[in-house]
């Protein structure tokens, strides 16, 4: 909802990616967190919670949607990533829900630090409001009052780790001892597919790699198969068994049951430093081989056969192998001993439908083309968004233009016209930027339609250099043109150091094509063709993405974009 009455439910891939899994598993958890609101939530501020029954209101009208539109159950909802709570607003939510008919719908909280569990002991309304607290990032450990209070307890944001085999043995080394040091029954990875340019921040850590929708090619990192340990024998709804800890030279057990005479056991010896997660930091441990022997008893003393499932990361041979099947392991009077070397994970399972899945072989990588156009022309877009284009601030969609008479019917169109309310240091301006970060001699041409008369200004840019939250300080070279009639060039995106300005006789309700040229220390521009301005010396940044975007949160269209590089 970009505005109060303003209700769009087939934005964005979400909708899509919630599909596609739920047709590969229909019992699969879906869990929903805002990160932002819109800003007509928080009337002017930066807050959402001054006005809680707004809130609460656009958050389950989401949950609705989802299911009126889409046919998505949402299990959960979370508060607001990695900010502070508002008691009044978790109990208006819970309320909120109850009366559309959503009681089942679960509230998490409050997907931060465990501080929230003081107040639930404190506030009974508000602790029935919750059933779960959900911390980020926790390094494996909870607190006492978190214990107390008896909820279900979620590393509700965890992982974010470059993929490669120690990002892998630190996804290993989590999804067990987040259970065995602070009794959390869910680790959840952010984030899913690593499907962003890799020079953005946090690049490559997703649990497997899909960046180049140009050339198809994706890579299946160590951290898919580490999952497939626990996943493929198990599912929501498995209790961990209590008898679960720390193996004597190092490394972690869990074992859970289907509470039907299935039992699964995952194990992991990974050491320090190939287990070591992004945040938090990572005090010493040591682990070491050794020789481990279980004994199964109760109800599971008559288990004769465990299939068995193995990764060795072998660090030194760097020749890994991953989820493994072994041959069964045949228990005597339910006892089994094996010997562990580091950086290995197994799984011991009554499970027998466990599969190492296939895929087929990807297209080879390659880089961004260098040379691209995109024309806007997508009579029924299967996504809002034009692909490729990846949206720093602002929400540039596709639009169709019904009172242009000339070509500019069908545009990419940045439709925020207030600032979010958002946890992130964001831009005053909006951004989008496309290709390859590596780019240093370029030309970017755009058609640019500016819909604000007094304060319009639209601008293309080359040699992007910074993204996410570090947008702000985005350094480039960025060509604006204003309603005012009057155009600047910048080395940077808030617009402090200014290459080049004058008069350009751009005006709001016209369309103009914009181009901007970057060769070595030198940048051009033209407007319609026309040079407007010529040899600025661009001495840093030496490479970047192309962009296109807005001087506010405003509307303004953009069509035929294209991009050249050397």
């Amino acid at each position: 909802m970009h505005y109060e009455d303003d209700e769009n439910y087939f934005r964005g891939y979400e909708w899509w990616l919630m599909k596609e899994a739920k047709r590969r598993n229909p019992n699969i958890t879906l869990v929903a967190l805002p990160w932002a609101f819109p800003g007509w939530v928080g009337h002017g501020k930066n807050w959402p919670y001054d006005y809680p029954d707004i809130t609460a209101s656009y958050v389950v009208n989401w949950f609705l949607g989802a299911k009126k539109y889409h046919d998505l159950d949402v299990d959960y909802v979370g508060i607001w990533n990695e900010r502070n709570f508002d008691a009044k607003y978790i109990k208006v939510l819970r309320n909120t829900l109850d009366k559309v008919g959503l009681t089942g719908v679960g509230i998490i909280a409050a997907d931060g630090d465990w501080s929230i569990a003081d107040s639930l002991i404190l506030d009974p309304d508000l602790n029935d409001s919750v059933e779960v607290i959900g911390a980020h990032y926790p390094g494996t450990t909870t607190v006492a009052d978190a214990l107390k209070t008896r909820k279900k307890l979620w590393s509700s944001e965890d992982y974010s780790t470059f993929n490669d085999e120690v990002g892998g043995g630190c996804w290993a080394r989590i999804l067990n001892q987040n259970y065995v040091n602070g009794n959390m029954t869910a680790t959840i990875s952010w984030n899913l597919v690593a499907s962003y340019y890799d020079d953005l921040p946090f690049g490559r850590d997703g649990l497997m790699t899909a960046e180049e929708p140009w050339s198809g090619n994706y890579v299946v990192e160590s951290p898919i198969w580490i999952t497939a340990h626990t996943t493929q024998f198990t599912q929501p709804g498995w209790t961990y068994l209590q008898t679960v800890g720390h193996l004597a030279q190092g490394g972690s057990y869990v074992a859970l049951t289907d509470g039907k005479g299935n039992l699964t056991v995952v194990m992991e010896t990974m050491t320090h430093d190939h287990s070591v997660c992004i945040r938090p930091p990572l005090p010493h441990f040591n682990v070491t081989s050794q020789k481990a022997t279980f004994q199964l008893k109760g109800s599971f003393a008559p288990v004769e056969e465990l299939q068995v499932w193995r990764s060795q990361f072998n660090f030194q041979t760097k020749t890994p192998t991953f989820f493994k099947k072994l041959p069964p392991l045949k228990l005597a009077n339910g006892s089994f001993s094996l010997d562990l070397a580091t950086d290995e994970v197994y799984t011991f399972t009554t499970v027998a439908a466990g599969t190492k899945g296939s895929f087929p072989e990807p297209p080879p990588s390659a880089r961004f083309p260098k040379a691209y156009k995109d024309d806007f022309d997508a009579r029924n877009p299967p996504f809002s968004e034009a692909p490729n284009f990846a949206d720093q601030t602002g929400v540039f969609e596709y639009h169709v233009n019904l009172s242009d008479p000339g070509p500019h019917v069908f545009t990419l169109r940045q439709v925020l016209t207030e600032r979010p309310v958002t946890w992130a240091a964001d831009a005053d301006q909006t951004v989008s930027v496309i290709g390859d970060y590596q780019w240093q001699n370029l030309t970017v041409a755009c058609d640019v339609f500016m819909e604000e008369v007094r304060t319009g200004g639209v601008f293309v840019a080359a040699r992007v250099d910074r993204g996410g939250q570090s947008i702000r300080s985005a350094a480039g070279v960025y060509f604006w043109v204003f309603a005012d009639g009057t155009y600047k060039v910048t080395n940077d995106i808030a617009g402090q150091t200014i290459l080049a300005e004058g008069l350009s006789g751009t005006r709001a309700y016209h369309w103009y094509t914009l181009s901007i040229t970057v060769t070595g220390q030198f940048a051009s521009g033209s407007l319609n063709g026309y040079p407007l301005w010529k040899n600025a010396v661009v001495l840093t940044p030496k490479n970047g993405w192309a962009a296109i975007g807005t001087n506010s949160f405003q509307l303004a269209q953009f069509d035929n974009f294209a991009v050249v590089a050397d």
